[in-house]
């Protein structure tokens, strides 16, 4: 085994592979040299060889370093984002009155952290791709309530700042994603069974509309945008900054335990289990709003041929003795369980999230895709049986540096009734436990990029099957997991559905971002009748 402890990161840390991006520039667009000369501190382009290859390789998957755009405009301040917006909005209803509307399809991208697996989510061929890099900021108010933090930046700049500070917000697990798109795809924390989803959190959020305007969108300002923004993705405008409910937080119990593929049965009835917990006066049995996960990973790790599991276990409040475990996750059967090495302990925030982000570094072919069940253990045992199955086909096509991972996560219907409503859908769940199962996919070379999406969907369908059989499944998709050919917002339930489509004609009547903006999933305006 000592071969995998040595890949603890189950994949070498490297470099995004650089493109060879001088043979193969897109030609300056009419509209790229209007931004060019609107914002001429502001606009790379291709011929800016170094600038540009830098921008391209800032992404997480390796898919979208290879989508290039016309110029890429990373605007230094709001006012900027503004021209670029209203330029970008010129162009596209004169395309609307000319060409036709398909020709007004497509126009742009926007980037926040650029960590979707998904190929053009935040990159444009040909287009023009905002970058929102400059919008990085993370100020806690004087009473320490809130933090405003930039769309722009990542996990790692927020925790870092609030580490320092004794606080923390209710954001992202991995310290490489971007603050914008996690939010705005719902997002999941550490402290989500305190406080509910990341995007329940959010105060309120300062957004560039499709007019070129800055509105501020909060309970008392723009309420029906607030909410449209808690989960709604990219559809309604740009996000430029957050403003995030913020708490006392020191160091917290965090970690990864390390075992041999042969305990999956027993990892699987772990899960089962501990999900199941209810509140009660039995402390080997109750549920503590400070534990955080099981996150039961199951990964294939081709390269080495072995199978291997990885399970997360988080405690968000500093335990009384820093030397042993919290009571509950001791008292669970994941304490009695035997493991190759444990990484739990008592560390920063910061620290647990780099953890989370080391086990798959940047540089890699990626795809996610993602379901939803009951906490229920013939489908937790199918879901499982699936992903297993999946290896024998994935061995005989040998995929390049192949890791491919099963992950299982709790998703509890209460955490939806934490915080400020949002349109998710769950509220009108009862209270079952659900689980959510998606898969984490990566690998080296392109030729096997579409036998890789194949087999992915084809065993996220399995399961679908299975569950729609027993009666275990549930609508509900987490967006942020979404494969491209998935559709969350189905899944947040017609009304909610309809309720995102109508602000989305209110605040942006034209379809700009409906249509012009590439990238993220779409609300389908016009598909469903209103």
């Amino acid at each position: 085994m000592r071969r995998l402890r040595n890949s603890q990161t189950l994949q070498t840390v490297k470099e995004p592979n650089h493109l060879d991006l001088i043979d193969n520039l897109p030609a300056l667009t009419a509209l790229s040299k209007s931004l060019g000369s609107a914002l001429p501190d502001s606009v790379i382009f291709p011929h800016n060889t170094a600038a540009f290859k830098q921008s391209m390789n800032s992404y997480w998957a390796q898919q979208e370093c290879e989508v290039i755009p016309a110029c890429v405009v990373r605007p230094r301040d709001v006012q900027q984002l503004c021209s670029a917006v209203t330029i970008l909005k010129r162009e596209y209803d004169e395309r609307r009155k000319g060409a036709g509307k398909a020709n007004a399809e497509g126009l742009f991208a926007v980037r926040s952290g650029g960590h979707s697996p998904v190929s053009g989510a935040a990159s444009i061929k040909g287009g023009v791709l905002i970058d929102l890099g400059h919008f990085c900021e993370v100020t806690p108010s004087k009473q320490g309530s809130s933090v405003a933090i930039g769309a722009g930046g990542k996990w790692m700049d927020v925790s870092k700042v609030l580490d320092g500070k004794g606080l923390a917000v209710i954001g992202g697990r991995n310290s490489a994603v971007g603050v914008g798109g996690l939010i705005l795809g719902g997002g999941l924390s550490f402290f989500s069974p305190r406080f509910g989803f990341v995007c329940s959190n959010i105060l309120s959020y300062e957004i560039v509309l499709a007019s070129g305007s800055i509105v501020t969108a909060s309970a008392s300002t723009n309420p029906d945008l607030w909410r449209a923004l808690k989960g709604g993705s990219n559809n309604f405008g740009i996000v430029t900054r957050f403003t995030a409910s913020s708490f006392p937080s020191t160091k917290i119990w965090s970690g990864f335990l390390y075992m041999p593929a042969s305990q999956a049965t027993k990892v699987l009835a772990a899960f089962h289990a501990f999900v199941n917990r209810v509140v009660s006066d039995d402390p080997s049995t109750t549920y503590d709003a400070n534990a955080a996960g099981p996150i039961a990973c199951f990964s294939y790790i081709q390269k080495l041929g072995v199978q291997a599991i990885a399970v997360n276990l988080v405690y968000t409040k500093l335990p009384d003795n820093e030397r042993r475990w919290p009571i509950c996750w001791k008292n669970s059967s994941f304490g009695s369980l035997w493991r190759l090495w444990s990484t739990c302990k008592v560390r920063t925030l910061t620290s647990a999230t780099d953890e989370m982000n080391s086990l798959n570094p940047p540089g890699r072919r990626q795809v996610f895709a993602t379901t939803t069940i009951k906490n229920d253990p013939a489908t937790l045992a199918a879901a499982h049986a699936a992903y297993h199955n999946a290896i024998s086909s994935m061995r005989h096509v040998n995929v390049k540096d192949l890791v491919w991972t099963l992950v299982l996560q709790p998703l509890l219907p209460e955490w939806a009734r934490k915080g400020d409503a949002n349109p998710l859908g769950l509220l009108d769940s009862s209270s079952e436990a659900l689980v959510m199962v998606s898969f984490t996919v990566n690998w080296a070379e392109p030729r096997d990029d579409e036998f890789v999406k194949t087999t992915t969907r084809d065993t996220i369908e399995q399961i679908d099957a299975f569950a729609a059989a027993h009666k275990t499944g549930h609508r509900y998709r987490y967006l942020n997991y979404c494969a491209e050919w998935q559709r969350p917002f189905e899944g947040y339930g017609l009304e909610n559905w309809q309720f995102l489509q109508s602000v989305s004609r209110k605040y942006d009547p034209e379809g700009l971002f409906q249509k012009g903006c590439v990238g993220g999933f779409k609300l389908d305006v016009g598909d469903i009748e209103a």
